[in-house]
């Protein structure tokens, strides 16, 4: 199990004197202290997609020392993705994501080491990117169907916890999924939309901000669950309009028949899917009008 791993880890670290003064405002905290500070050190979290998810998520979790980060996007920064993705620069365009979030994040903390993987993440070798160094949260920065449903699938089959979030226009959403505890995505969402039904993101818009919302809201729930404080989005669907500034949290309950995580799984192998679309108003749709929640 992830947090075990992680707790025989931090017994071997020893805080410098700048780590303690760079982390004091964890280290007064009750439910973090030097111990829990340590777990972040000795903690290693993959992030699939730098862009306006995975950014926000990225810088906190680095600021806040996880010990490890696994940038996982094979796009290059181009001049649109710098109205949200905070983690890269103007002088990044052009530059592939993986190695420009790596470069930001050393620049803020060097206690952090980065992985980078740049290529697609697909059905034949997520599995490998998640198991070469064996992460112990995985986080979805993706915006595109197929990849939420690679990634629940390969979380699913390897026993890993991960944070879904989708954000189109002004909305956002997220989730948690703890192995054996609680609902996957494919339990609230069971199929692909059909092609075209969704807008793109590209089509749509998104307001700059919301992958901030919903990005440090995934990098909590990473915080929380390596720290083993407080209550997750497990079991949960969060959602947020910023037009109204509402938050929603929806009780999601695990399926037995779930394809994935049921009783008798039919999915046993992992396979590509086509249709890439931002997946958010569908999804919130079918959570609202009952469904799977």
């Amino acid at each position: 199990m992830s947090q075990e791993r992680i707790a025989a880890a931090a017994k071997e670290i020893r805080l410098s004197n700048p780590q303690l003064e760079r982390y004091s405002r964890h280290i007064i905290l009750n439910e973090v202290g030097g111990s829990g500070q340590k777990k972040l050190l000795a903690s290693r979290v993959l992030i699939i997609g730098a862009g306006g998810l995975g950014a926000p998520a990225a810088m906190y979790l680095a600021a806040a020392g996880v010990g490890e980060i696994g940038l996982a996007d094979y796009d290059t920064v181009d001049l649109s993705n710098l109205q949200r993705q905070i983690i890269h620069h103007t002088q990044d365009v052009g530059k592939p994501k993986a190695i420009s979030g790596q470069e930001t994040i050393q620049s803020m903390n060097p206690d952090v080491q980065v992985q980078t993987y740049r290529e697609p993440v697909r059905a034949d070798n997520i599995k490998d990117i998640i198991r070469h160094r064996e992460y112990d949260f995985i986080i979805d920065g993706t915006d595109n169907f197929p990849a939420k449903f690679l990634i629940n699938d390969a979380c699913v089959m390897l026993q890993k916890p991960f944070s879904h979030a989708g954000i189109i226009r002004f909305q956002g959403q997220t989730m948690t999924y703890l192995p054996g505890q609680g609902p996957c995505y494919r339990c609230v969402f069971r199929d692909m939309p059909p092609k075209d039904a969704i807008p793109t993101c590209r089509q749509a818009g998104v307001l700059g901000v919301m992958g901030g919302i919903i990005g440090t809201i995934q990098a909590a729930e990473a915080l929380k669950y390596i720290l083993g404080v407080g209550q997750l989005l497990n079991g949960f669907l969060l959602t947020f309009d910023a037009r109204t500034m509402t938050f929603r949290k929806v009780r999601i309950n695990q399926r037995e028949n779930c394809a994935i995580c049921g009783i008798q799984p039919s999915i046993t192998a992992l396979k590509d899917y086509e249709q890439p679309a931002c997946d958010i108003r569908q999804q919130q749709a079918q959570t609202f009008q009952g469904g799977a929640v």
